[in-house]
């Protein structure tokens, strides 16, 4: 039970007013992206069969894509938050306006965590701050994409039956402020609490479908993530010989649509 207490004073208070201002309007609903194209991928590949499939498969989507790409392997916790460090600063001195900038990072995980080739671990949401629009000035008001292929948990998600023709085919194989976190959109490979799958040889399923999307499929990157997730959920993941399902999940910050191509 909650219990409210009002107390009344005798004297009067000046009334406060809020108002909202525009700060500007902008003619265009999409992201400008005429600009430079840089992308970060940082992986952990020890331990971890099939990450180097998936190194290839972003790479040739990058390529595609026109971004400048960089990708570091086996990268400590420290690592981590260094090479991001060195990606705001060369983006921040990047002789061209800079559209957008993509990181993927690729390892071990826990809930809101990353593990690095050392076994010690870094906070995600430390690795997020580094592009944020406080830290990094070329991109403020742009689109900063960051892909997380790792475990957030260790529960298996078994699927739910569905019935009658729901059941889908299952494969087997000028000077203003904006809000300092605006702008950024965070792709998961899975829920909170969850754990990700990797093929041995063939690399994650999440990454392969994500790259192939991105590459054959047009529209915004929200569709477009959309798409993905419905792949993601149409299969199975064979798992010491049961069915397991894996949900890609998204949190976006985004003003405006974003189109890679």
């Amino acid at each position: 039970m909650k219990f409210e207490c009002h107390i009344y004073l005798s004297f009067q208070l000046p009334r406060l007013t809020l108002d909202f201002v525009v700060l500007s309007s902008s003619s265009s609903e999409r992201y400008d992206m005429s600009g430079a194209r840089l992308a970060l991928t940082l992986c952990v590949t020890k331990a971890r069969e099939g990450s180097k499939e998936d190194m290839d498969a972003l790479e040739r989507m990058f390529r595609y894509l026109k971004f400048e790409s960089t990708m570091k392997s086996d990268p400590t916790a420290q690592q981590f938050l260094e090479e991001l460090d060195n990606f705001q600063q060369i983006i921040d001195n990047w002789e061209e306006p800079v559209s957008c900038a993509f990181v993927v990072l690729m390892a071990h995980g826990e809930e809101g965590l990353l593990e690095g080739e050392d076994k010690k671990m870094v906070r995600l949401e430390d690795l997020f701050e580094v592009l944020n629009n406080k830290n990094c000035k070329a991109l403020r008001g742009k689109p900063k994409v960051y892909i997380i292929q790792a475990c957030r948990g260790e529960h298996r998600d078994l699927g739910e039956e569905m019935e009658g023709d729901q059941v889908a085919v299952i494969m087997k194989n000028k000077p203003q402020t904006i809000p300092t976190y605006t702008d950024a959109l965070h792709i998961f490979s899975t829920v909170e609490g969850y754990l990700s799958y990797r093929h041995e040889q063939k690399g994650s399923g999440f990454i392969q479908t994500l790259t192939d999307v991105f590459i054959n499929k047009k529209g915004s990157i929200i569709k477009l993530l959309e798409e993905i997730t419905r792949r993601m959920a149409d299969t199975e993941v064979i798992q010491e010989g049961k069915p397991r399902k894996v949900n890609p999940e998204f949190q976006s910050t985004l003003r405006k649509s974003l189109y890679l191509q």
